[in-house]
């Protein structure tokens, strides 16, 4: 009687219990919010084994919808070359990584500096990671110890030592 009486006595203090339904937020969309977050990362892009690039951001986002990675907050990018010995550094404010063909878009105070000293300026650069070129069609400057180049667009190894500037103007000591 005693075990009737705690049974009758937990039956009725769950069925009294109220259920609370989670509230489902219909304004927002999850397409727009990122499936994936990083906060002070690395990414290394490699072919065939061999390290091309090490991108470092303070943050990172990736959408369900895009097939692209998206950096912010102080993008670095040190470039390796095919021997595998460090070359060139990018750093820019935002940057995306396509995930397929693993090409990187550099947007906002983009600077390239080369081992040699060489530094390009631009507000938009774009690598090339299977021919290991970069290239704009942005206004660029590029400055070494032997000119100071600018112009509308250009071309280059990524290590800045074979370039076109186009409709470019500049100084250049000759040597």
């Amino acid at each position: 009687m005693k075990r009737l009486a705690i049974m009758l006595t937990a039956v009725a203090l769950t069925a009294c219990e109220e259920k609370i339904k989670p509230s489902v937020l219909t304004t927002v969309d999850s397409r727009s919010v990122p499936q994936q977050e990083s906060w002070k990362s690395e990414i290394v892009i490699s072919d065939s084994g061999m390290v091309r690039a090490v991108i470092h951001s303070g943050y990172f986002k990736v959408y369900a919808t895009s097939r692209m990675t998206h950096l912010s907050d102080s993008v670095h990018v040190q470039f390796y070359d095919p021997d595998g010995r460090p070359t060139t550094v990018l750093t820019s404010r935002e940057a995306a990584i396509d995930e397929v063909t693993n090409n990187l878009e550099a947007r906002q105070q983009v600077v390239v500096t080369s081992e040699t000293g060489t530094k390009l300026y631009t507000e938009e650069l774009y690598w090339d990671q299977k021919r290991q070129l970069i290239h704009t069609p942005a206004f660029v400057r590029i400055l070494s110890t032997k000119e100071r180049l600018q112009g509308m667009g250009m071309e280059s190894d990524q290590n800045l030592k074979n370039y076109r500037i186009f409709r470019a103007t500049g100084e250049t000591t000759g040597q």
